[in-house]
């Protein structure tokens, strides 16, 4: 029964880190978008945990680097389909 909650406990550490490197990495939607979905995923699973509020604060970092992402992602594909990249 331990070895599971270790196995929590680095979930939400892995989350946390997660979430750091999804914030820097939102400027590209295609590494940001599965680092923060993948340290979303591990902060869920591990929120019951012993390390919870770092789990909690892997989850908030992730959903602010998603949104980020699909924010950043969004406007390329405006710009680029309505040819406002050429002009810049």
């Amino acid at each position: 029964m331990e070895d599971v909650r270790e196995n929590k406990d680095g979930r939400a550490t892995a989350s946390l880190i997660l979430g750091i490197i999804g914030i820097i990495a939102w400027v590209i939607p295609i590494i940001g978008a599965p680092v923060t979905i993948t340290g979303l995923v591990l902060g869920l699973k591990s929120r019951n945990s012993k390390n919870r509020v770092l789990a909690i604060i892997g989850i908030v970092l992730c959903i602010i680097g998603i949104v980020a992402t699909v924010i950043n992602a969004a406007m390329g594909a405006y710009l680029g389909a309505t040819g406002a990249l050429k002009k810049i």
